[in-house]
């Protein structure tokens, strides 16, 4: 599968954090030409693809070096089909209706690297692009899940580890952390009758039967610990990030298990549902990412930054 590799002008609204200011141009930004089967699986509608890894041809890097402001950037995903998200290219502030500078809620994990690429196509000996963290267990409710621990650990020829992505919509996780996840979310809510499951997840409740928190469904939280044991923190996983509506009445765990479809090389994959609402700043220049957990805490969304040219 073969493209055309190309320059163009890239034009980008500038921010203050709260406000969007005026136009910036930038020439001779690098994008390629694909063909049209590389967006089979994506979002109805998309029409291409952002390239936002962690290499020199990255668009991240491209701008930091076009508009001398720090390598790094934030998403912001919403979690509605009717509002837009936000990404940021430097530095904060990231001001969000009703004025509150979400950059004051991040708490930093340290980005890994693997030695071994995980797209598709590379070339030998070439490092991975993605965006690796160290999450070194895992605990729903405050109970830490059984599982085997060194499938966390990256490996010399580039297996395990844990990866945020959005590219897959659900969180994907090597078979035996996704049994022993279930196994354990299951016994949590022991009291509450479960429904026919809806593929391509396992663990299915009538909407009714768990009633509704300010952070989404009334299920129990689900931390992924990181760091280690001289410094750890968790990024909470809540409700509206956990479960997904796949009909009026039913909500299923929105996890699914990744040895199904293919042997998995990346132990844990963050998908996108489960950083919805959450704003994630990938710091490449200090490698060390950013992440709030979910914004409905604080009573505010990824869909609530200011894209108008008045406050």
């Amino acid at each position: 599968m073969g493209g055309e590799l190309a320059q163009d002008v890239v034009s980008l609204q500038s921010t203050d954090g709260s406000n969007p200011r005026k136009y910036f141009s930038t020439n001779g930004v690098v994008f390629d030409c694909a063909p049209h089967s590389l967006l089979e699986g994506l979002a109805k509608g998309v029409k291409g693809i952002l390239g936002l890894g962690n290499g020199y041809v990255g668009f991240p890097t491209q701008l930091a070096n076009a508009f001398s402001v720090p390598r790094k950037f934030a998403i912001c995903l919403t979690s509605s089909t009717t509002s837009r998200g936000v990404i940021f290219f430097g530095d904060s502030p990231y001001v969000f209706l009703p004025g509150m500078d979400v950059s004051k809620r991040l708490v930093y994990t340290p980005l890994l690297k693997n030695p071994v690429s995980t797209s598709g196509s590379y070339f030998e000996g070439e490092p991975s692009m993605d965006y690796f963290i160290g999450v070194t267990s895992i605990k729903i409710n405050g109970n830490v899940v059984p599982i085997n621990t060194t499938l966390l650990n990256i490996t010399k020829d580039g297996k395990g580890g844990t990866k945020i992505s959005t590219v897959d919509p659900y969180t994907k996780l090597e078979t035996s952390i996704y049994n022993a996840l279930t196994k354990a979310f299951v016994k949590s809510l022991a009291k509450v009758p479960r429904v026919k499951r809806v593929a391509p997840f396992k663990v299915c409740y009538n909407r009714t039967s768990l009633g509704s928190t300010r952070v989404g469904p009334g299920v129990p939280p689900i931390e992924l610990v990181l760091g280690n044991k001289n410094a750890t923190t968790s990024w909470t996983i809540w409700g509206a990030n956990s479960m997904v509506a796949v009909n009026n009445d039913v909500l299923c765990l929105g996890f699914v298990d990744g040895g199904v479809e293919f042997e998995p090389t990346t132990s844990i994959v963050i998908g996108a549902h489960q950083i919805e609402n959450n704003l994630l700043q990938f710091d490449i220049a200090n490698k060390k990412l950013g992440f709030t957990s979910s914004l409905l805490f604080g009573q505010t969304t990824c869909a609530n930054f200011n894209f108008t040219s008045k406050p």
